[in-house]
């Protein structure tokens, strides 16, 4: 299973809003996939002590969907010139190698002018930095404030882009599967 990673907490996100229209062409294209919602996680309950281990339940749960998945896509908007630091938290939490290394991971920004570009390469950073494959298309939806109304995208050509990363990345996936160099195809090895 793909899961998209809705990047922030923040509640109402545009974030989630595309996420669910991501998934929405996912299904048209006859993949069903998960999102995986940063505003549902309980960011009270972390002190710092669970680093390691000892997570609450939601915690441990979203993490063992990462661990477990085919692939991820992050749909990251722009804080601050930078990813959401609830992303990054939600992040550093993660088990390593198990939850980058091999992993196949695409992105979707958004943002005002710059479409969350910042962001993105931010994260691809810090999956570089862990062996994640990234798929080459990233997707940046530009002036996310005036084309997002009602959970549809009025930029046709920001649609067609992402139902383009869609198809790509299916294949992509499949790709690395079929060759058996990706993440979980790895850990079962072990």
């Amino acid at each position: 299973m793909k899961y998209i990673i809705s990047g922030t907490n923040r509640p109402g996100a545009r974030s989630l809003q595309i996420s669910e229209l991501i998934q929405k062409i996912y299904s048209e294209n006859g993949e069903q996939v998960e999102i995986i919602d940063l505003a549902v996680l309980p960011y009270h309950e972390l002190n710092g002590q669970q680093y390691g281990g000892g997570l609450h339940e939601k915690w441990a749960e979203a993490v063992g969907k990462v661990n477990q998945a085919d692939a991820l896509i992050f749909v990251v908007p722009e804080y601050n010139g930078s990813a959401p630091g609830a992303l990054k938290y939600f992040i550093d939490h993660w088990k390593y190698p198990e939850s980058f290394e091999h992993r196949p991971v695409c992105y979707v920004g958004l943002g005002g002018i710059f479409g969350g570009l910042r962001a993105v390469e931010h994260l691809q950073q810090v999956m570089g930095y862990r062996n994640a494959f990234q798929y080459p298309l990233r997707v940046f939806l530009m002036n996310i404030f005036k084309t997002l109304k009602d959970g549809k995208l009025e930029d046709a050509v920001a649609l067609q882009l992402l139902k383009d990363q869609v198809a790509g990345f299916k294949k992509f996936v499949a790709g690395l599967q079929s060759q058996a160099i990706d993440a979980n195809s790895l850990l079962a090895r072990k």
